[in-house]
């Protein structure tokens, strides 16, 4: 049987804490958690760690399941579920429904199809009062926040023509069709954001 090894993300190690500080106080009164991208399990082991109160519901396409259950079995937490075989645009999605949704680095992987296709499929999925947050680089107004960014965004076009740092206003737009006002925009180390939306109430 093939070996295989447990993938590492460097980033996810210098941007996790962080993270937690801001997920810590929101999401303190939720219980149930879908993260959509959760590539190589690490940001999953970590903030469910620390977060024991919340179930969390790995997901990302097949191919990258068996990096994220080594992560899974090797920290062997209660509140860890397995990875859903989840593709935004191509995919069954989980009848199930969640009190947060949650992505870290994934929108500016993804094409703006899938953009649209991501928050079109989430947002009915996401409870009365439920947060959907996405962590990452955004652009406002079409404009890049830093040179850096400026940077990332080339070397995403270069790898897939696709991909790109996607607007704020644009995914605001989406949240808003998707019954979700936005509730914050929160400044994080290296040029990053995290952007917080509500549904609505009952």
């Amino acid at each position: 049987m093939m070996n295989i090894q447990k993938p590492f993300s460097e980033s996810c190690v210098q941007n996790q804490q962080a993270i937690l500080d801001v997920l810590l106080p929101l999401l303190k009164d939720k219980k149930h958690v879908l993260e959509i991208g959760s590539g190589t399990g690490q940001h999953a082991v970590f903030f469910a760690k620390h977060m024991p109160h919340l179930i969390w519901q790995t997901s990302d396409q097949s191919m990258y399941h068996n990096g994220i259950k080594l992560w899974l079995d090797d920290a062997d937490l209660e509140n860890t579920r397995s990875p859903l075989a989840i593709n935004v645009s191509t995919d069954q999605w989980p009848k199930e429904t969640f009190d947060t949704i949650f992505s870290a680095n994934a929108v500016h992987i993804m094409s703006w199809d899938n953009v649209v296709d991501y928050f079109k499929n989430a947002c009915p999925l996401l409870e009365a009062e439920g947060y959907f947050i996405l962590y990452g680089p955004f652009n406002y107004n079409g404009e890049y926040t830093s040179e850096s960014n400026a940077n990332f965004d080339l070397w995403l076009k270069n790898n897939d023509p696709k991909s790109c740092i996607k607007d704020f206003e644009k995914l605001n737009d989406l949240a808003e069709q998707g019954d979700m006002k936005f509730v914050d925009d929160i400044a994080m180390p290296a040029n990053n954001r995290i952007l917080i939306w509500q549904k609505a109430g009952k």
